[in-house]
């Protein structure tokens, strides 16, 4: 990978893991439906206009809106609001990557590797140790909401993979259009009308900044180019970064709302990301050691 685009996907990263930070910004103000659901529209509108639709079935688009915009991002904001903080947010998100294994072998039949058994081990007592934590950063009710996003999440990901698209920045543009008015029934359904009546005295500079983050940066532009370097480069290559998001999410809130890191948080962040490390990739490196002493032995 060229210095350049090396630098756009670490951009990219560190867009993302901050977001986390961004959300929370909001979430100080604005209901965390009504939140999501600005986001999505505006990520949706106006693109959809300017970008054809993919070809894909509306079934497929409806469907990855709903567990994008509501079951992932609307529950993750619910569970960011509940407790959990930013930190640990974009670390518990990260089992998505486990359930995404799992159900692609259900869904596709992919074997699951020796590998990727080790990585769920080691990832969990991970999320015992985020259990533990009484610094005021993690209850069961937030963690659990975040969890359930990064299941949603996983699903999401059977739906984008089954459709076969390849143009995956229409389509996520399309099927955010599914995302806005169910966040906003959520959000009426929980909270009644007092959000959105409150709504214009809550848009303050904090809270337009943080949706604009959100739908501009964050989406639009980190997804457009994290999926060009994916057609540049081999996947092996570019997703590797991606867990950076977790470091970038718990520096983002250590240096925002002064998150503390006691031992047991920064013991869960070892485990959970040596967990992601040998499931996703252990194989690639036991085949370059096995190269590497190979080589040697010559």
């Amino acid at each position: 990978m060229n210095p350049t685009h090396l630098l756009l996907a670490l951009l990219v990263t560190a867009i993302w893991g901050l977001n986390f930070s961004v959300i929370k910004i909001g979430l100080q103000s604005v209901d965390p439906f009504i939140l999501a659901g600005i986001r999505f529209a505006l990520c949706a509108v106006p693109a959809v206009f300017f970008i054809p639709r993919p070809k894909v079935s509306w079934s497929a688009l409806i469907a990855y809106g709903l567990l994008f915009g509501v079951g992932l991002w609307g529950v993750v904001n619910l569970g960011i609001q509940a407790g959990v903080s930013a930190g640990v947010a974009s670390l518990l998100l990260q089992f998505s990557a486990f359930c995404t294994i799992v159900l692609g072998a259900r869904v596709f039949h992919e074997r699951i590797s020796g590998y990727q058994v080790a990585g769920i081990l080691l990832a969990l007592p991970g999320l015992g140790c985020i259990i533990s934590i009484t610094d005021g950063s993690v209850n069961a009710l937030g963690t659990g909401l975040v969890l359930l996003g990064a299941l949603s999440w996983s699903v999401a990901n059977v739906i984008i993979k089954q459709s076969g698209t390849r143009d995956v920045l229409a389509f996520l543009v399309w099927s955010l259009l599914f995302a806005p008015l169910p966040l906003f029934a959520l959000g009426y359904l929980i909270n009644g009308s007092a959000g959105f009546i409150a709504l214009p005295a809550q848009l303050g500079i904090p809270a337009l900044l943080s949706i604009l983050f959100q739908a501009y940066p964050t989406t639009l532009f980190g997804y457009w180019i994290w999926n060009s370097l994916l057609t540049r480069y081999p996947v092996s290559t570019v997703a590797p970064l991606s867990l950076l998001v977790p470091i970038f999410g718990m520096l983002g809130s250590v240096l925002i709302f002064h998150e503390s890191l006691p031992v047991a948080k920064i013991l869960a962040i070892a485990l959970i990301l040596f967990g992601l490390v040998t499931g996703l990739y252990g194989r690639l490196i036991g085949a370059w050691l096995v190269r590497q002493n190979s080589e040697k032995s010559r």
